[in-house]
């Protein structure tokens, strides 16, 4: 039996990857290694993973109409569960190149969807969401049962689209899915868009760090293990159809503990022992000032229990970064 995680070569994926290796799964990684950033941090990732027995590999694009169905057809006898995290990340980018989120995600949906209903053996179908879902939404925590048809950005569209999609094959073929938004997720092996590897970057190069909003903005920082921990929760838990309702399921993943990105910022200083030069800004096009995640359907349901506070998880982040800039990164790669 075998697990597929698209988007393997990915900050999240990997994580994720690496821990069903470590309970004894067979893993199918799917990875494009497009160039949105640096293609050798995501090489040095696969790296880490090639070397496991249970884990192989296919370079394809989760949008390739053609190859993943023939991937589907290959190893569909073997597959009992999908766990789809591929897609064009970023909402500031979003901005400049939307053809690639709708090409990438609700087109990627729409296709590994379309594969997973053929699985004879699938369980589940778990997808990458993100609380950028709840767009303009000013009531906090966040709440699955919260309006989320006003994005205010293209990405956050591409992402509410892809789970009306997931209930539209939910309720078609009464196949279980589950979408994760997930919350400001931050780690080792982070993303060099995001903000904590931005802010190291900067740190450490004595340039100014980028402030929005002049820095009175909220986040629900949410590190990768716990993350991870939610999304096995969720492929072990599959949906189930109750009182005329499909088998689909929306749950937030987050820390449920918001703080200050001022905090955020001075814990990393602390992390890597240098102060940051600020540039304070105004709120950017696609943002929004806070975010905060109820998890109470996650903690009842997938047995979700975020256990990392920043202060733990930003100088685990910082110790990695400061090894991966200085060679070492790549050295264990």
């Amino acid at each position: 039996m075998a697990i597929i995680v698209t988007g393997a070569a990915g900050f999240i994926g990997f994580h994720t990857t690496q821990a069903l290796l470590a309970r004894g799964e067979k893993v199918i990684g799917i990875d494009n290694l497009n160039d949105y950033y640096d293609v050798r941090l995501k090489e040095a990732r696969l790296a880490q993973l090639s070397g496991n027995p249970g884990f192989a590999f296919a370079k394809l694009s989760v949008e390739d109409q053609a190859a993943i169905p023939e991937l589907g057809e290959r190893q569909g006898a073997d597959v009992t569960g999908i766990i789809h995290l591929a897609a064009q990340a970023g909402v500031r980018y979003s901005l400049e190149n939307p053809c690639a989120y709708v090409d990438a995600n609700v087109m990627g949906q729409v296709v590994m969807l379309e594969m997973a209903r053929r699985l004879p053996r699938l369980r589940n179908f778990v997808y990458a969401s993100s609380s950028s879902v709840y767009g303009a939404n000013t009531k906090l925590p966040f709440s699955v049962e919260d309006r989320v048809d006003r994005p205010v950005s293209i990405y956050a569209a591409t992402k509410r689209a892809c789970e009306l999609m997931a209930h539209s094959y939910s309720h078609l073929y009464a196949m279980p899915t589950t979408g994760l938004r997930f919350f400001t997720v931050y780690g080792p092996w982070g993303r060099p868009d995001m903000a904590a590897y931005l802010f190291a970057e900067a740190i450490m190069a004595g340039t100014p760090i980028r402030v929005f909003n002049h820095g009175k903005m909220r986040r629900d920082f949410t590190f990768v293990d716990d993350i991870v921990a939610g999304i096995l929760g969720a492929l072990d838990n599959p949906a189930r159809a109750a009182a005329g309702e499909p088998p689909f399921r929306v749950y937030n993943l987050g820390n449920s503990r918001t703080e200050e990105l001022g905090d955020y910022i001075a814990t990393l200083e602390r992390a890597l022992g240098r102060e940051a030069v600020k540039e304070y800004l105004p709120m950017q096009a696609g943002d929004v000032p806070a975010t905060s995640a109820d998890i109470a359907a996650s903690r009842a349901d997938l047995g979700f229990d975020p256990k990392t506070p920043i202060s733990e998880g930003i100088p685990r982040f910082a110790r990695w970064y400061l090894g991966y800039r200085d060679g070492a990164g790549a050295s264990r790669a």
